[in-house]
């Protein structure tokens, strides 16, 4: 008799396997290798990249796990991103990348060897390529064979599972990406503990980071394709936005429209798609995007598209959802935009980073001064009270690159307490958020949020708009948008 307990527990809901099927299924398969001509993005970069690691750290081992998979709902796991390192220095992007870890053994006096441990291609006389709903190829789709991910990556690679054999036993000093996978912490958390091995492990994740600040000519173009595409996005939804209007949840319209030109030119956005209407522009990372719209509010669109390389773009608009600003909502947008044009204006090689920050806000400080929001003199508010951050919290802008808040591990002197570097990209993404509940502010201003964020490249005198295509002036915006509501 089945047990109760076994009667109401579900598994999976395939049949059984029978020993005909299982032997029906071992035979009569075609070989499908994977194309040997095709490579890896950048190959030859990151050979380059390993080396420029590899001198950091002679003599040790580093570990680079790619992450694993992380279960949204049940047995359904979310859409794979390998980590941002991993893909840095494999030149591999894809979903069939998980569990994946790339170690550089110490080799000659101060080199290093690339390893790749994958989980290579189900052989087809085993189950698992049409049973695994991980891993099988019949669930998820093929994966190269040890051969053909040398090929493809010019790595020397083994199976995964000589990975616990590899990390056991008399090691070599080792470095561990850790937080990535925790499988892989687990199997080197058995050595060295305490402080000075979380110092190394720090250490190594600067290093990453900051080994990623400037940016290759080829990095530069793949940022340039995702801003490009990303104005598509913005146009799309502006193209839409009558529809989206007329729905109850038109910010969720709006975030649809973007992410499937996302989805469609690239891997999807480069972060989670913010369209905020109203007063939802006053919370600053609002990813909810529920609300309805309403033709008398704004708009703030924060989007980017990532590319298959996975290099992302970061845009900000806000848009008046009739398609003219009021006279009071011109206003602030304009402030905002005064102060984009002065931290943009303080961008060149050689500045301090935070410089574009402090030149935005005082032009924040300043135009909030002259509304009478801020009664303190121009002195005190030039100095470090800080009072005009009560309607501007966050940051002046960011590095941009593969993550959309880029580098963010390196060190606080080689990065925001650091100086601007040529073929560095970065955002500059001035913003007011005035709270519907603030009473320091006058009614008329209440509710209102207002962001402008554009992407650049510092050059040898300057910087780069990449995202010049979008306009940024309130007349700019109105015509851009008046023409393709008509279109």
């Amino acid at each position: 008799m089945t047990p109760p307990s076994a009667r109401i527990t579900t598994g999976s809901h395939d049949l059984p396997v029978s020993p005909a099927l299982a032997s029906f299924m071992s035979g009569g398969w075609a070989p499908s290798p994977v194309d040997h001509a095709v490579r890896a993005p950048r190959g030859g970069a990151t050979l380059g990249r390993r080396a420029r690691l590899s001198a950091h750290f002679p003599g040790e081992r580093l570990v680079l796990p790619a992450g694993r998979l992380t279960t949204r709902s049940n047995d359904c796991d979310h859409h794979f991103r390998p980590h941002t390192a991993y893909a840095w220095l494999t030149g591999l992007t894809g979903e069939d990348q998980p569990d994946n870890v790339l170690l550089m053994e110490p080799s000659g006096p101060r080199g290093h060897h690339a390893v790749l441990y994958l989980r290579p291609r189900s052989p087809r006389t085993g189950e698992e390529f049409y049973r695994d709903r991980r891993y099988g190829e019949f669930w998820v789709g093929p994966r190269p064979d040890l051969a053909e991910a040398e090929a493809l990556t010019g790595i020397e690679c083994r199976h995964l599972d000589e990975l616990p054999g590899t990390l056991s036993g008399p090691q070599p000093p080792t470095r561990t990406l850790t937080g990535v996978d925790g499988a892989v912490d687990a199997l080197v958390a058995t050595r060295t503990s305490g402080e000075a091995e979380r110092l190394r492990e720090r250490e190594l994740a600067a290093c990453l980071s900051e080994l990623r600040l400037v940016k290759e000519a080829w990095e530069v173009e793949q940022l340039q394709l995702a801003v490009d595409h990303t104005t598509e996005g913005f146009e799309d939804v502006v193209r839409a936005l009558p529809r989206a209007l007329r729905h109850p949840r038109g910010e969720r319209w709006v975030e649809g429209v973007f992410n499937l030109r996302a989805r469609a030119e690239g891997n999807g956005t480069g972060y989670e798609t913010i369209a905020a209407a109203g007063a939802h522009a006053c919370v600053l990372h609002w990813v909810r995007n529920d609300g309805p719209l309403d033709p008398s509010q704004l708009l703030l669109l924060d989007a980017g598209v990532e590319t298959d390389t996975l290099y992302t773009a970061d845009i900000t608009r806000t848009l008046p959802l009739s398609g003219r600003f009021s006279p009071v909502q011109r206003q602030v947008y304009e402030l905002v935009l005064a102060a984009q044009e002065a931290g943009i204006a303080a961008l060149r090689p050689g500045v301090p980073f935070r410089d574009f920050h402090r030149a935005a806000m005082r032009v924040i400080a300043e135009g909030l001064r002259e509304w009478g929001v801020l009664k303190a003199p121009l002195d005190e508010l030039a100095g470090d009270s800080g009072l005009h951050r009560r309607y501007t919290l966050c940051g002046s802008g960011h590095m941009l690159g593969m993550d959309v808040h880029d580098c963010a591990r390196a060190r606080a002197d080689a990065y925001v307490e650091g100086v601007l570097e040529e073929g560095q990209v970065l955002t500059v993404e001035p913003g007011l958020y005035l709270q519907p509940d603030d009473e320091t502010l006058p009614v008329e201003l209440r509710g209102m949020g207002v962001r402008i964020e554009d992407d650049l490249v510092i050059t040898g005198d300057g910087a780069r708009l990449m995202s010049s295509a979008l306009p940024r002036t309130a007349d700019g915006v109105e015509e851009w948008m008046g023409t393709l509501l008509e279109g």
